[in-house]
């Protein structure tokens, strides 16, 4: 090759590159007017916004290493592949279905800033999650979780007490400890459940009031008739946090030596599937879970009949 010809194909190398490299400036610079999106107006807190940008980084390599291509502007069957290699690898249907909202955010972002002509996640379809109900307790070892607590101290009064109303009502963790002592009526066996728009009335078992009765006259005394008080404390007589109360739990798994992991949602659709095992109505039993959505609570997959739900409640439930 002459001097000129060496000449020409060296700057038509290094015009090649220097496109290249203003590409990839370009392209950076879009990822950061869409973090800058994100961030500032549509306010993601930042765990939500780094797992979004991860997920654009990871289609990003996807497509230039294994397609070729510019994933700007890139198609829908490439996201497609991606998707479906997710899959292959083993990513849960949550974990699919978080990277096409990521996918489809930042193109809708692109579009909307006419850096695009068109959307390729148009019309893409979220993959339905699968239900998933967590490791139920059997009755027998309820029994013996609720039977850890001594009643002989205060500590054991309140966590017997605590127990015995998770499990007689399929409370959430939440719901537990926010309870006030005026909440729960001792005398009807009637709990309300204080949400933003409607309250939530709950049937309480016999063995549960007893338990619940014990531990305020033995111990919460001083407070028994002040209603706006919560109904559990710490050894502080602080409200009783959620980690608190979830150690608690925790404790009382590894003196049972029961080989399952049992946290307050076990208890709670431990509560669910026994009273649907025993043919509660759905209806009842979402009303008394305080699902919003039937289907919800259709993963049990029970059938449905009219009744009264404090007459199904004392009929079926192992402990009222």
């Amino acid at each position: 090759m002459n001097y000129l010809n060496s000449m020409y194909w060296e700057g038509y190398y290094i015009n090649g590159l220097n496109l290249y490299l203003r590409g990839i400036k370009y392209m950076d610079k879009i990822m950061d007017g869409y973090i800058d999106y994100m961030k500032n107006e549509k306010k993601l807190r930042d765990n939500t916004l780094d797992a979004y940008v991860r997920d654009i980084l990871k289609f990003k390599d996807h497509v230039i290493k294994k397609e070729d291509e510019d994933y700007i502007n890139t198609n829908k069957t490439t996201i497609i592949t991606y998707l479906t290699s997710l899959q292959r690898t083993g990513k849960s249907t949550s974990t699919i279905s978080r990277n096409l909202a990521s996918i489809r955010c930042f193109f809708q972002y692109l579009l909307n800033n006419q850096l695009i002509d068109e959307d390729p996640t148009l019309n893409l379809k979220t993959p339905k999650s699968e239900r998933k109900i967590p490791e139920i307790l059997t009755e027998e070892e309820i029994d013996l979780l609720l039977s850890q607590p001594k009643v002989d101290n205060a500590k054991g009064a309140r966590d017997k007490a605590m127990l015995e109303l998770l499990y007689a009502t399929g409370l959430k963790a939440s719901e537990m400890t926010s309870i006030n002592i005026g909440d729960i009526d001792l005398e009807l066996g009637i709990l309300q459940i204080r949400e933003n728009k409607n309250n939530r009335f709950i049937p309480v078992g016999d063995l549960a009031i007893e338990t619940l009765n014990f531990y305020l006259q033995k111990y919460r005394m001083d407070c028994i008739d002040q209603s706006d008080r919560p109904l559990f404390t710490n050894y502080r007589g602080n409200r009783l946090t959620r980690q608190g109360f979830w150690k608690i739990i925790k404790e009382y798994t590894i003196s049972t030596n029961i080989n399952k992991k049992i946290t307050p949602n076990t208890l709670r659709h431990s509560f669910a599937v026994h009273l649907i095992e025993n043919g509660a109505n759905i209806k009842l039993v979402q009303e008394m879970l305080g699902h919003s959505d039937l289907s919800t609570t259709q993963a049990y997959n029970i059938p449905s009949e009219d009744e009264n739900l404090r007459e199904v409640y004392k009929k079926l439930h192992s402990r009222a």
